[in-house]
């Protein structure tokens, strides 16, 4: 009781200005008397555990967070929106894309950035709050000399040119050192695996080029795998594409930024990719028996589950599709353009409605990614006009290469054999 008797009249002395802190056996006090002291502590301390809180979820939690007020969710937001506007105003094509592609990894630096500053003004608010207690040999104010110890001290500069003067100052930059290490530790962990899972990523769809085609298209999928040994590749990759759904959710959930980073080719995309996945295993669910028909239905229902949470990530408001993407007559056209390849068809009665029905349950979340991320949905059939990546580089070394021995090679000038031609043309 006499110690808290002194504490009580060591705080009732103090002026308007004082910060005190008074060390009783096992515990400590501390006494604001100036009220600004007090906001200002209360506005450090809340800076602090927003930035670590949303540097935690970012960073650390496995799962998605559902805190909508976060630094990373209001930052992506205010400058993704007007970096979509200026992107909105340009052509479509090489040019705007490479634009859109700066945009996720400069907003990663930058969002490092601003966890930096946030932690940095939160110490100095404090700092100030307790009543700058620094020596400083060159004093030129005190809300500069705490900004200034609270960026040194988080660098872990220690020029040693302002130094604490008592225990709260000296317990304060103890503290805010050892979180700058933490905090360079962690960024040097999360680069690693933000990276790795946006490789993981793109190497599949990479794959998809000699498969589907560039752009990807779901019945140049199923053109291409005609025949009971297609067949049977098509439910392999089908199974692979299954589990790149699966690790496509659990990565974008937990880091949401690796949805706006783009993929390597101006007509391919992760969203794209997975829509085509879709549209691949609802064309088998609705109009081909056969084996590969019951893997595509564990396909697409993993697939549909990733896209439906990925857009809630966002929380985009759905609509139903605006467009339809595969009309009646398309359809028709396109099942006897399987039962031709060697496909084994069902009822064609119910088809077009059974596959209406099925685009309904994953379109609309596909539409409103696309529109958000400015990404467009891949056609259900190809264009006359598209091409594979890796064609446009085989025509190009054939013109310099034109080697009469070789089996790949057709007329002197006319480009290499096209396997999964149908009608055996070249390209």
């Amino acid at each position: 009781m006499a110690a808290w008797r002194a504490f009580r009249k060591q705080c009732a002395s103090a002026t308007a200005e004082d910060f005190c802190i008074v060390w009783l056996p096992g515990r400590v006090h501390v006494c604001i008397t100036n009220f600004m002291s007090v906001l200002t502590l209360i506005a450090g301390l809340a800076c602090l555990a927003e930035v670590l809180g949303d540097a935690f979820q970012t960073i650390i939690l496995p799962r998605r967070a559902s805190n909508r007020l976060r630094i990373s969710r209001v930052f992506l937001a205010a400058t993704w929106r007007p970096w979509r506007f200026i992107a909105s105003r340009m052509k479509p094509g090489q040019r705007r894309e490479s634009f859109l592609s700066y945009f996720g990894p400069l907003t990663l630096l930058l969002l490092i950035v601003v966890w930096a500053a946030g932690l940095i003004v939160g110490f100095a608010l404090i700092a100030h709050a307790i009543g700058s207690p620094f020596a400083d040999a060159h004093p030129f104010g005190l809300w500069k000399t705490d900004f200034y110890v609270s960026a040194t001290t988080l660098f872990t500069l220690g020029l040693g040119d302002v130094i604490p003067v008592n225990e709260s100052a000296r317990l304060l930059t103890s503290l805010e050192a050892g979180m700058g290490l933490a905090f360079v530790a962690g960024v040097i962990s999360y680069l690693p695996v933000l990276y790795g899972g946006f490789s993981r990523r793109e190497t599949s769809i990479i794959l998809l080029d000699g498969r589907a085609g560039s752009p990807p298209a779901a019945m140049e999928l199923l053109r291409r795998h005609a025949g009971p040994a297609g067949e049977r590749a098509l439910e392999t990759i089908l199974v692979e594409w299954e589990r790149w759904s699966a690790e496509l959710l659990e990565t974008h959930i937990s880091y949401p930024q690796l949805c706006l980073f783009r993929s390597q080719h101006d007509n391919q995309s992760w969203l794209g990719a997975l829509v085509v996945m879709l549209d691949t295993t609802a064309v088998l669910l609705a109009t081909v028996q056969g084996e590969a028909a019951h893997q595509a239905q564990q396909t697409f229902i993993m697939a549909r589950h990733a896209i439906i949470d990925l857009a809630h990530v966002f929380s985009l408001e759905i609509a139903p599709a605006p467009v339809d993407r595969f009309p009646a007559g398309e359809v028709a056209h396109a099942c006897q353009q399987l039962q031709t390849s060697g496909y084994c068809l069902c009822d064609q009665r119910g088809a077009v409605e059974r596959l209406r029905e099925l685009r309904a349950m994953y379109e609309p979340y596909a539409f409103a990614l696309s529109k958000l991320l400015m990404q467009p949905l891949p056609p259900f059939t190809p264009r006359a006009s598209a091409s594979s990546n890796w064609n446009r580089v085989a025509a190009v070394s054939a013109q310099g290469t034109q080697s009469a021995a070789s089996p790949l090679s057709t007329k002197a000038g006319q480009g290499l054999y096209d396997p999964f031609a149908g009608d055996g043309h070249t390209f």
